[in-house]
């Protein structure tokens, strides 16, 4: 196995600006090869290939996120490479995160995929490690507009009570920035097409933690734009309640017993570090 970092970026109309302010980073860093994925009607984003040859641009039928990230995971995994990163296009990096998480991956080998601390524009915390979600946490953060209620419940579902501020193993992280050994992707395969969007990366979180340790590493940092856009757009939005109620069907809904073993692992280990 090589010691090369590749990393996806799957696209559908970003605007040509964003991408590029996410490629500066990137190509800058210990990165060896940086696939986009673009499942854009047209292939306007081809020109930004010419940045760096270290890019490599794919203009790709939309089957989907998860389905476009495979194309780049799988030739990530014919390389033999040690890592690779899942990234958003609307991300942008800070200093050498890169190579912190990739430092901590070196001397973590049991550690199958780490996130960084995700930062707002504004330097704000996103609130996006969690626990395994039962239907009622999603329905309570989707559809019950009484924001007492939700905060209440997003305090220990959203992890808030460990002030994101030590290192920590969460059993869902975002697949907004999902940094990830190769060799575990190679156990368990990419992501599950049937996931056109949304909650393809919990799905793929919950099975690297079923063989390796899934963690949140706060000393390396990105800024995500993180639009929430089921929330303004209803074909997004059907989407979305699509791939819930499949991977609901796929791990179960309310008789998940590795679900209530994993999120009562995690509450007791982290409550017991920050008494």
């Amino acid at each position: 196995m090589s010691n090369n970092i590749s990393a996806s970026i799957v696209t559908f109309h970003s605007p040509e600006n964003e991408i590029k302010n996410l490629l500066n980073g990137l190509v800058n860093s210990a990165i060896s090869t940086i696939y986009i994925i673009d499942n854009s009607l047209n292939d306007s984003l081809r020109s930004v290939q010419h940045i760096s040859n270290k890019i490599i641009y794919i203009h790709n039928a939309n089957l989907g996120y998860g389905a476009g990230h495979n194309i780049a995971i799988n030739k990530a995994l014919e390389l033999k490479n040690k890592y690779h990163i899942v990234i958003n296009p609307d991300i942008y990096l800070e200093g050498n995160s890169i190579n912190i998480l990739k430092e901590y991956m070196d001397n973590h080998p049991n550690v199958g995929l780490v996130m960084p601390q995700i930062l707002y524009p504004n330097g704000k915390i996103q609130y996006l490690c969690k626990l395994l979600p039962t239907p009622m946490d999603l329905i309570i953060r989707r559809f019950i507009p009484i924001s007492s209620y939700q905060e209440k419940s997003n305090y220990k579902y959203e992890l808030r009570f460990t002030n994101y501020d030590k290192e920590m193993e969460v059993p869902a992280l975002s697949g907004c920035f999902m940094f990830i050994r190769c060799s575990v992707l190679d156990k368990i395969g990419g992501f599950d097409e049937r996931f056109f969007m949304y909650a393809e990366d919990l799905d793929l979180c919950r099975r690297i933690g079923e063989i390796s340790q899934t963690i949140f590493y706060p000393n390396a940092r990105v800024f995500h734009a993180y639009e929430k856009g089921s929330y303004k757009n209803k074909k997004l939005l059907k989407y979305h309640i699509i791939s819930i109620i499949k991977y609901f069907n796929k791990w179960g809904w309310f008789f998940d017993k590795k679900r209530r073993k994993k999120n009562k692992e995690i509450l007791n280990s982290l409550q017991n570090k920050i008494k």
